[in-house]
C-alpha cells in the first residue's frame, strides 16, 4: 500500500513530540520531518556557539539553553527509533 502525499513542514520553534503524523502522511514523511528537526535544532545551536565565539554575539546562557536543547533532542529522537525498532522487532517474530 503506497500512499503518496505532500509532506507537511515541520517549524523548528515545535517540540519533536509535534511532529504526529496526520491521515494520509506516510512513516516516512514524520520521521524524515522529526529528523530535519532534530538536524536544524543542532544546526542553529552551533550558529549560535560560533557567533558568540568568533564574533563575540550573544550570551552563554542562550548558547548553553540552545546546546542542551539540541542534546535532549537528539536524545528524543534516538529513544522513539529505537522503541520502532523494537516494535517491528517484536512483529518479526510473530508467527504468520
Amino acid at each position: 500500500m503506497n500512499i503518496s502525499v505532500q509532506p507537511r513542514p515541520i517549524s523548528l520553534s515545535e517540540p519533536i513530540a509535534a511532529a504526529v503524523a496526520t491521515p494520509g502522511e506516510s512513516f516516512s514523511d514524520v520521521i524524515g520531518a522529526a529528523m530535519g528537526q532534530v538536524e536544524g535544532t543542532q544546526a542553529s545551536a552551533d550558529r549560535m556557539a560560533a557567533d558568540l565565539l568568533i564574533g563575540g554575539q550573544g550570551d552563554v546562557h542562550s548558547v548553553a539553553l540552545a546546546s542542551q536543547k539540541a542534546e535532549l533532542s537528539m536524545e528524543l529522537f534516538q529513544q522513539v527509533r529505537n522503541k520502532f525498532v523494537q516494535a517491528y522487532q517484536e512483529l518479526m517474530k510473530m508467527p504468520m
